[in-house]
C-alpha cells in the first residue's frame, strides 16, 4: 500500500502555495520503468550514475570541501580554523553565525559559496535518485514486494535510490534550511518547501525501502562499504529523526508550516528572535526521537558485517604498542583501496591517485612541504583544535585524545616531525593544535606523487554514531537504563580498563543527556560533528559560552604567571622544550601508536599517535644522513622548573615559545571565536541562496541575507 503525503510549498515572492500527492503514479510510464528494470545491471547502472554524483558532491562540497570545509570542520566550541579572521572572511563570518548575524545583509553572495556549486550538485543527485525511485514504483510487482517485506534485488535497488535521495535532502536541509521540493513528477513546483514537510516524506520513503533491503555485507555481488544497506537506512532514519525533531533555527517568512501531511504545526522556541527567524523545535519532537530510538536499536541488534571493537586486536610489534580500539579504527583508514574499516558502515570511497580527498590535506595532521613529490606532500589543515577543549575538557586519561589531536606536523621535504606553533597560518607553519585522525605518514602505501590524492576513505556513518544516537534518544524519552548502558560502552572503550569514572562524568554534566552529548564531542572531536549536534541539540549557546570563558582563564592565567593550570590537572606554559632525535634507534620505530602505560614522561613516546613514517626512504627520500628525524617535547602539560629548564638544556634541548605565543595571538583565539554571539540570539547556521538559485526558483533568502 502506497503512503500519501503532501508537500507544502511556500513562495516568499510569489505568496503561492500549492500541494502535491507524494508516491502518488504521476511519473515515467511503464514502458520507461520496463527499461530502466529490465535487468539488475541496467538498474544498477542508472544507480551508479547517482551515486557518482553524490561522490562528487560529498567529497567536494559536504563531506570533504566546500561548505563542510568552510564551517562544519572549524565551527563549533571544539574545533576552530587556523588562519587569521580577516583572511577568511568567506568561512569565518558564516562560521560565527555572520557575527551574530549583524553581519548577514553584508555577506558578499558569492564569497565562498558558488553559482552552480553545493546546491546544484546536491539536486543533481536527487534528479538521477528519482528516476531510478520512479521507474522502480512503476515497475510490475512492486507493490506485491513492498508487502511481502523481504529483502531482494529490486527492494536493494529501490532503497538506494530512495537512500541517495534521502541523504542528499539532508545535506540540503542542513545546509539551507527549507528548499524546494523535487518529487520527479511533472508537479512539481520548484517553490521553497517547510522542511518539516520535507523531512517527513524522506523519512516515510526510508522506512518504505528498508525492509526489502538487504543488511550489510550481504548485498548480492557488493562486498564493500561504499554502497548504501539497509543497515546504513536504519542509521540514516535515525540520524535525520534526531535532525527533524531537533531544534533549528526557522525564517518567519514562511507560514503556516506544516508536517507530511499538511497538518499546521506549533514549536517551542528558546531564546531570542534574529533577523526574523527564531530558534525552536516541533511540539511533537518526541516521536521522532521514538522513531530514532526504534531504528538505531534495529542497527545495533543486527549490524549486518560492521564491527565495533571494545579490545584493540593488534599485537605490539617493532617496539610499537597498541591496545587502543578507537585508535585501531582511525589505522583502519589508512588501509589500501579495497580496504574498509569494521565499524564502518558506509565510506566515501577515494581511490588512491584519482580524486580530491580532503582527508588528511583539509582534516588531517598537516604537514609543510612541496606539493609533488615529497614525504608527505603539503597538507594543509584546515581544521584545528581549540587549546582550551584540548587542555581543559579531554580527561588526560582519554585514549581519544591523542588519536583526535595533535601538536606536531610533518616536514615533507625532510620526513621529520616538527611543532606546530599558535600563530595563526596553515600547514605546519602555525594555527596551533591540529586534527589528528588522518595521517599519510602511516598508511600503508603513500601516494607521494601530489597533494590530495591519499586515497583515504571518509567514514561517513559508523557503529558508534548508533550506539550514541541511540543513547541520546534513550536519554530524551526517559530510558536512563540504555541511555547510561551505551554511554558506558563508547567510554569505556576510550580509556584504561577502569578509567573511564562514568558516574562521575555525568555528575560533572549535569544530566545524563548532556553527558551522552559532550561525549559525542569526544568520540567525534575533528570529525565537523559537533556543531550540527550542538544546534539540533539547542546546547550551542551554552557550550560556546563555555569554551569563551574557559578560554579567558587560560589567557588571564598565561598573562598573569606564565602558565595555567586546568582543573583536569594539565599545565599550559608560556614555553615548552624540544629537541630532535632519532626515533628509530631509541625505540625501533618512528611512527608512534599507543603511549604504553607508565612511559607517560617518555618525551617521544608521549602523546602518543604522532612521529614520522618509519621508512620514508623506501619512497626516495634522501635522508643524507640525517637520522634525527622525530621531536622529543618536555613540559607539553606539566610546570618546568628552573632547574629542570637548565638540565633540559643542557641535554640538548630548546625553549620554544608555546603559551606565550598564544596569548600573543588571543584575539584570533578568543575574540573571534564565535565573534560577538551572545548565546541566545538564533543562530544563523544557513548559508544563503545565490542569485540564480532564487532567480530560477522564484524564491528570495532570508535569515537577513542579500537577495542580489
Amino acid at each position: 500500500m502506497k503512503a500519501i503525503y503532501k508537500i507544502c510549498a511556500i513562495s516568499v515572492i510569489c505568496g503561492f502555495t500549492s500541494c502535491s500527492d507524494f508516491l502518488e503514479t504521476d511519473s515515467p510510464s511503464k514502458t520507461d520503468a520496463a527499461f530502466v528494470f529490465s535487468t539488475s545491471e541496467t538498474a544498477r547502472a542508472a544507480l551508479e550514475g547517482a551515486y557518482a554524483e553524490w561522490i562528487n558532491a560529498a567529497q567536494n562540497k559536504v563531506f570533504g570541501d566546500g561548505l563542510f570545509y568552510a564551517a562544519d570542520v572549524a565551527g563549533s566550541d571544539i574545533e576552530r580554523h587556523p588562519e587569521k579572521f580577516e583572511a577568511q572572511p568567506g568561512r569565518h563570518y558564516p562560521e560565527c553565525f555572520y557575527q551574530n548575524g549583524k553581519y548577514a545583509g553584508e555577506y558578499a553572495l558569492l564569497s565562498y559559496q558558488k553559482e552552480n556549486d553545493t546546491y546544484a550538485s546536491l539536486y543533481s543527485v536527487v534528479n538521477k535518485a528519482n528516476i531510478v525511485v520512479q521507474a522502480i514504483q512503476t515497475s510490475e510487482g512492486f507493490e506485491e514486494m513492498l508487502a511481502a517485506g523481504e529483502e531482494c534485488t529490486m527492494g536493494q535497488l529501490y532503497g538506494e535510490a530512495v537512500a541517495l535521495k534521502a541523504t542528499a535532502y539532508r545535506e540540503l536541509l542542513k545546509y539551507f534550511g527549507d528548499v524546494p521540493y523535487l518529487s520527479g513528477k511533472s508537479t512539481d513546483s520548484g517553490y521553497l518547501c517547510g522542511r518539516d514537510s520535507i523531512y517527513d516524506v524522506i523519512l516515510a520513503e526510508l522506512q518504505q525501502a528498508a525492509p526489502v533491503m538487504y543488511r550489510l555485507g550481504s548485498i548480492p555481488g557488493i562486498s564493500g562499504k561504499n554502497y548504501f544497506s539497509r543497515t546504513y537506512v536504519e542509521g540514516l532514519i535515525g540520524r535525520i529523526a534526531l535532525e527533524a525533531g531537533g531544534y533549528q533555527t526557522r525564517r518567519g517568512d514562511l507560514s503556516p508550516r506544516t508536517d507530511g501531511e499538511g497538518n499546521t504545526l506549533t514549536f517551542e522556541t528558546m531564546g531570542k528572535t534574529n533577523n526574523g527567524a527564531s530558534y525552536g523545535r516541533r511540539s511533537d519532537y518526541k516521536k521522532y526521537y521514538e522513531l530514532a530510538q526504534k531504528y538505531f536499536k534495529a542497527v545495533i541488534d543486527n549490524p549486518g558485517s560492521a564491527v565495533f571493537h571494545q579490545v584493540d586486536p593488534r599485537s605490539n610489534e617493532s617496539g610499537r604498542t597498541y591496545g587502543n580500539p578507537y585508535q585501531y579504527f582511525f589505522q583502519q583508514m589508512h588501509g589500501d583501496d579495497n580496504g574498509f574499516a569494521d565499524e564502518s558502515i558506509y565510506e566515501v570511497s577515494i581511490a588512491q591517485g584519482a580524486g580530491n580527498d580532503a582527508r588528511p590535506y583539509s582534516f588531517g595532521r598537516p604537514a609543510t612541504g612541496g606539493s609533488k613529490n615529497n614525504y608527505p606532500c603539503k597538507n594543509y589543515g584546515q581544521g584545528r583544535i581549540n587549546p582550551a577543549f584540548y587542555y581543559g575538557m579531554f580527561d588526560p586519561q582519554d585514549m581519544r585524545r591523542d588519536v583526535s589531536c595533535t601538536v606536531t606536523a610533518s616536514d615533507g621535504g625532510n620526513g621529520t616531525e616538527i611543532l606546530l606553533p599558535f600563530n595563526p597560518g596553515s600547514q605546519g607553519k602555525g594555527g596551533g593544535i591540529s586534527y589528528n585522525k588522518w595521517d599519510e605518514n602511516r598508511q600503508d602505501k603513500v601516494w607521494t606523487a601530489n597533494q590530495r590524492k591519499s586515497g583515504i576513505n571518509g567514514p561517513y556513518m559508523r557503529l558508534s554514531e548508533i550506539y550514541l544516537g541511540y543513547a541520546e534518544a534513550c536519554a530524551m524519552l526517559g530510558d536512563e537504563a540504555n541511555a547510561k548502558k551505551y554511554l558506558t560502552i563508547i567510554r569505556e572503550r576510550a580509556f584504561p580498563a577502569g578509567k573511564a569514572n562514568v558516574d562521575a562524568f555525568i555528575a560533572s554534566r549535569g544530566s545524563l543527556l548532556e553527558a551522552i552529548i559532550d561525549e559525542r564531542g569526544f568520540e567525534f572531536a575533528g570529525e565537523g560533528d559537533r556543531r550540527e549536534v550542538l544546534i539540533r541539540t539547542g546546547l550551542i549557546g551554552k557550550k560556546i559560552k563555555e569554551v569563551k570563558e574557559l578560554t579567558t582563564k587560560m589567557m588571564n592565567g598565561l598573562a598573569a604567571d606564565g602558565y595555567y593550570r586546568f582543573d583536569n590537572g594539565n599545565v599550559i606554559s608560556a614555553q615548552i622544550y624540544t629537541k630532535m632525535v632519532d626515533a628509530k634507534a631509541l625505540n625501533g620505530h618512528r611512527l608512534t601508536a599507543q603511549c604504553p602505560a607508565g612511559k607517560e614522561n617518555d618525551p617521544v613516546l608521549f602523546p602518543g599517535w604522532r612521529g614520522v613514517n618509519d621508512d620514508w626512504a623506501s619512497y626516495g627520500l634522501d635522508y643524507k644522513g640525517n637520522t634525527l628525524t622525530n621531536l622529543a617535547i618536555q613540559g607539553l602539560f606539566t610546570q618546568i622548573s628552573a632547574d629542570e629548564a637548565e638540565a633540559l638544556i643542557a641535554d640538548g634541548y630548546t625553549a620554544v615559545d608555546w603559551g606565550k605565543t598564544l596569548l600573543s595571538n588571543r584575539d584570533e583565539y578568543e575574540k573571534y571565536l564565535f565573534y560577538e554571539y551572545d548565546y541566545e540570539s538564533a543562530p544563523l547556521h544557513y548559508w544563503p541562496f545565490t542569485p540564480n538559485v532564487m532567480s530560477n526558483g522564484g524564491f528570495t533568502n532570508g535569515y537577513g541575507f542579500k537577495n542580489e
